[in-house]
C-alpha cells in the first residue's frame, strides 16, 4: 500500500500583490504595535509624573503653612485630588492631617534628611489606606523640624487602561488601513501587468498582430508592455520570413517538379533511342542534344536555387553600394549584340547585396537584348527617397495587360518573348523577388523608342564619399 504524504500547506501567498500586502502588513505592524506601547508608557509616565507634581505643591504649600504657623487641623487640601495630608513630628508623631486619613498613623516610615530635604515616596504600610504615592518634605532644615506627607492613592485610582485601549485601537486601525491601501495601490499598479498577461494569453500562434496595451508614462511597467510588444513584433516578423521560407521551398519544389520533367524526358526520350538503334543514331548529334539539355536543366536548377535563397541571408549581407558603379561594372563585363547606353547620376546608393542587385541588372539586360532591335539604356537617378535603376530597350514592348503575368515563373507571351531564345522563364521573377527582398519595387512602362522600360525603386542610403577627386557628375 502507498502511502500518501498529506498536501503541504502553503503559507506564502501565490500572487505579488497578496506578497507585498502580508509585507507592508508586518511592517505596519512592526512599526506601529511598538509605538502604540511606548506611546501608552508615556501616557502612564506622564500620568505618575503629574501625580508626583501635585503632591510637591500640595506638601509645599502645607510646609510653608506650618512656618507661618497658619495650619489647621484637619488640614484642608488646596491641590485638587490630594487629600492624604500628614504633619508629623521627630518619632513619627501625627500633629496634623487631612480629614480622610484623620486619627490614623503616619502613612510612612521614610524621614528625608535635612541633606536631602524632599523625598517621593510609593508605599502600602498603612493597610487602611492602601498603597499610596507621597512627597515627603522637612518644613525646615533643623534637626526637630516635622515634616509633611502629601500624596494620593497609587495605581487604582490613576486609570491609564482607557488611554492603552485607544493607543491599541489607533494601531490596529492603522495596521487595516495600511492593508487596505496596500492592496488597492498593487492592485491598481499591477492592474496593466494583467492586462499584458491577458492579452499574450488572448494571442493566437497564427495571428501575431495583436499588441499588448502600453499605458502612459516611463516605469517599468510601461517599459515591459513596449520589450514584450517589440518581442512580439520580432516574433511575428520571424514568423513571416518562415513562412516566406516555407512557401519558397513549396514553390520551388512544384516548379522544379514542373518544369525539370520536359527536358528530363526529352533527355530521356533521345538517349533511350540511340540505345535501341545506335547503328542509326549520330552520337555526336546525340551528345550536342543532351549537353544542350543538360545545360537547360543546370541554368534551371540555379535560378530555381537563387529563388528558394532570396531575401534568406539576413541584413548582416548588406552593404552600402554606389549604382553608378555597380553598373559600369556589371555593364563592362558584358559582350551583348548592342552596346549599351549609360546615363548614371553619382552618389545615388543604396543598402543591398551587391551580388544580388546586380543579378537583378543582367537579368533585366538579358531580357532586354533577347528582344531590343537596336538600342538597349541603363540609368541610375534619384527620385524623392528612392533610387531608381532604370533598363529600356526598343523592342516591341509589353502589354498593360501582361505587364504583371511577366514576373510569374515560367510565363509564355508570344513568341517574341518567349523562352526559346534562350531564357529559363524565370529571370523577371529572380528580379522582382531580390527587389521585394530590398523593400523595393519594379514595374514595367512603355519606352521612349516603343519598347519596354523596367524601372526598378530601392530605398535611398547614404553615399560613401571616397577620399580623392569629387566625381564630375551623370555619365
Amino acid at each position: 500500500m502507498v502511502k500518501t504524504s498529506p498536501p503541504r500547506v502553503r503559507l506564502r501567498p501565490r500572487s505579488i500583490r497578496g506578497r507585498i500586502t502580508v509585507l507592508v502588513a508586518f511592517l505596519a505592524a512592526l512599526l506601529l504595535i511598538p509605538t502604540a506601547v511606548i506611546g501608552s508608557l508615556e501616557v502612564r509616565k506622564t500620568l505618575s509624573d503629574a501625580v508626583w507634581l501635585d503632591s510637591q505643591k500640595a506638601a509645599t504649600l502645607t510646609a510653608a503653612a506650618v512656618r507661618v504657623g497658619k495650619l489647621t487641623d484637619p488640614i484642608a487640601p488646596s491641590i485638587p485630588g490630594i487629600d492624604l495630608i500628614q504633619v508629623v513630628a521627630p518619632g513619627h508623631r501625627v500633629i496634623a492631617s487631612s480629614a480622610s486619613i484623620r486619627g490614623l498613623p503616619a502613612m510612612t516610615s521614610e524621614w528625608p534628611t535635612p541633606q536631602d530635604p524632599d523625598q517621593d515616596v510609593q508605599t502600602c504600610a498603612q493597610p487602611v489606606v492602601g498603597c499610596v504615592r507621597l512627597t515627603a518634605i522637612r518644613v525646615r532644615t533643623s534637626e526637630d523640624s516635622p515634616v509633611v506627607y502629601a500624596g494620593r492613592p497609587a495605581p487604582t485610582t490613576i486609570s491609564t487602561g482607557g488611554s492603552d485601549t485607544l493607543f491599541a485601537a489607533q494601531a490596529a486601525a492603522l495596521i487595516l488601513l495600511a492593508i487596505w491601501a496596500a492592496w488597492k495601490i498593487t492592485g491598481r499598479i499591477l492592474r496593466p501587468v494583467e492586462a499584458i498577461r491577458a492579452e499574450l494569453a488572448a494571442i493566437n500562434v497564427n495571428d501575431l498582430s495583436s499588441r499588448v496595451p502600453e499605458p502612459p508614462g516611463d516605469d517599468e511597467i510601461v517599459r515591459l508592455s513596449r520589450t514584450v510588444n517589440r518581442t512580439l513584433g520580432r516574433i511575428e516578423q520571424a514568423k513571416r520570413q518562415t513562412e516566406q521560407a516555407l512557401d519558397r521551398q513549396r514553390r520551388f519544389a512544384a516548379d522544379a517538379s514542373h518544369e525539370l520533367r520536359t527536358p528530363i524526358a526529352g533527355l530521356r526520350v533521345q538517349l533511350e533511342e540511340a540505345q535501341l538503334h545506335p547503328e542509326e543514331a549520330d552520337l555526336q548529334e546525340v551528345l550536342d542534344h543532351a549537353l544542350n539539355d543538360v545545360d537547360r536543366l543546370q541554368m534551371i536548377v540555379t535560378d530555381l536555387l537563387l529563388l528558394a535563397r532570396v531575401g534568406a541571408t539576413g541584413d548582416k549581407a548588406l552593404e552600402n553600394l554606389d549604382l553608378k558603379q555597380l553598373v559600369q561594372v556589371e555593364v563592362s563585363r558584358r559582350t551583348g549584340r548592342f552596346a549599351v547606353q549609360l546615363g548614371l547620376t553619382s552618389g545615388v546608393n543604396v543598402e543591398a547585396i551587391p551580388t544580388q542587385i546586380g543579378r537583378v541588372l543582367n537579368n533585366l539586360l538579358d531580357n532586354a537584348e533577347r528582344h531590343a532591335k537596336h538600342l538597349i539604356r541603363v540609368e541610375v537617378r534619384r527620385n524623392g527617397t528612392y533610387a531608381e535603376l532604370v533598363v529600356t530597350d526598343d523592342g516591341e514592348g509589353i502589354a498593360e495587360a501582361d505587364r504583371e503575368r511577366v514576373f510569374q515563373r515560367f510565363t509564355r507571351l508570344d513568341t517574341s518573348r518567349s523562352r526559346g531564345e534562350g531564357g529559363t522563364g524565370l529571370g523577371l521573377a529572380i528580379a522582382r523577388d531580390i527587389v521585394e527582398a530590398h523593400e523595393g519595387s519594379i514595374r514595367i512602362e512603355d519606352g521612349a523608342e516603343g519598347g519596354a522600360r523596367f524601372v526598378v525603386h530601392l530605398p535611398l542610403a547614404e553615399p560613401v564619399r571616397p577620399a580623392g577627386p569629387r566625381d564630375p557628375g551623370p555619365a
